[in-house]
């Protein structure tokens, strides 16, 4: 799997509780991870400023932009080492599932428990 870099919610408690579990998975070494609210992102991104914090996303080293629960699936491809989680994401009625969970979990996601944002713990990165 290729080297990326995870781009998360560093407001959201539960967002960063999820990089720090992602993190601890990686097997591979081949994972970074940035707050959205970092300098220059959404360039980076190639994402409007006002569409930034609708999903996290994954930029990996071909410079292929993933948002969303495909984001996350393929972070965690690369943390595992294998094309797996989003080999089985992009079957339709799974993709279909995993977006509309995904979905929620973002509209509801400051109402989780967490940790302490990383913008809060790191506000120069934000």
């Amino acid at each position: 799997m290729k080297p990326g870099t995870l781009f998360f919610d560093g407001a959201c408690g539960m967002c960063t509780r999820s990089k720090d579990l992602l993190l601890r998975f990686d097997r591979t070494g081949k994972i970074r991870t940035e707050p959205l609210q970092g300098h220059g992102v959404a360039e980076r991104l190639g994402v409007a400023q006002d569409r930034l914090l609708d999903a996290v996303r994954w930029i990996d080293s071909t410079g292929t932009v993933y948002a969303g629960a495909e984001a996350v699936n393929a972070a965690l491809s690369t943390a595992l080492g294998t094309r797996i989680p989003l080999t089985v994401y992009r079957i339709p009625g799974i993709r279909f599932f995993e977006d509309v969970v995904y979905q929620w979990v973002v509209e509801h996601r400051y109402k989780f428990p967490g940790t302490t944002p990383h913008c809060e713990a790191y506000p120069a990165a934000c």
